[in-house]
């Protein structure tokens, strides 16, 4: 990733789509709030993740009303810790934080080592699973509604993404607000906003989780091709944002939507 490339190519028509494309996601997010109240947001620091805090917490009292938190699962980079810290300074705001169980750690470490990610997809599954996805369900806990930063440009299991969904395996609808953003406008809005991002981006990191299983990208590989390098593609998530096997999959009957894009078309049925 050259990020001063994408700097380069914001002609004024490009941060103007953008900002437009930033207004759209924040009426979704307002409505949002309004709609499926208690809506929390995973930051997990990305870039993307950088424009939706930037849309909860830097717009005062016009922001939304959406909590946000982060997993905090005991390996993550030291800029991404740095970047936590200097997200609580700008916006003088502190995010609540979720740890993973410690007998969960203790037991996947005993069984397969202190690295036995690296083994196989069913290990570093497991390993995500009790660092990542059991917190992320207590955090979910009494929530109807959580944002996150996907995108379907991302990865060839995101293509289908859409910007409301329901998630099953929660059980809350799932609000994508950046489902159609390139990674271009990702670094346009975070420019023109002078939003602070991970230092790793600068050093070919386009996309960063644990330190142990994210790499640079080479130039001409995929943005998502330093995650879990050593898998395949189609393999390549946390378990997070997968059911039934799909990164997402189509909103079940009880769940009736319109044509509409904001989450007041989408209710969920009583």
């Amino acid at each position: 990733m050259n990020r001063d490339h994408f700097i380069e190519l914001a002609t004024p028509e490009a941060v103007r789509s953008v900002a437009e494309k930033a207004e759209k996601a924040a009426r979704l997010l307002r409505e949002a709030a309004r709609d499926y109240a208690p809506v929390v947001f995973a930051n997990s620091f990305g870039a993307e993740d950088m424009v939706l805090t930037d849309l909860i917490w830097g717009r005062g009292a016009e922001g939304p009303d959406i909590g946000i938190f982060s997993l905090d699962t005991g390996r993550l980079p030291a800029e991404t810790y740095a970047l936590i810290a200097s997200t609580e300074r700008h916006y003088g705001r502190r995010l609540e934080v979720f740890y993973p169980e410690r007998s969960s750690v203790e037991a996947f470490v005993g069984s397969h080592g202190i690295n036995g990610f690296y083994d196989s997809v069913e290990a570093r599954k497991a390993c995500c699973h009790a660092r990542k996805v059991e917190p992320l369900k207590r955090a979910l806990d009494g929530k109807k509604a959580w944002v996150t930063g996907l995108r379907a440009a991302q990865s060839p299991t995101r293509e289908a993404l859409k910007p409301v969904t329901f998630d099953a395996t929660f059980g809350l609808v799932k609000l994508n607000p950046l489902a159609d953003w390139s990674e271009h406008d990702v670094w346009i809005y975070l420019h023109e906003k002078r939003v602070p991002y991970n230092a790793l981006h600068d050093h070919d990191y386009p996309s960063i989780g644990c330190a142990p299983c994210t790499r640079a990208v080479r130039p001409g590989e995929d943005i998502r091709a330093g995650r879990w390098w050593w898998e395949s593609p189609a393999t390549k998530e946390c378990g997070l944002h997968v059911v039934e096997g799909r990164l997402q999959r189509a909103v079940p009957a009880s769940v009736k939507v319109s044509r509409g894009d904001t989450p007041t078309s989408r209710k969920v049925a009583a």
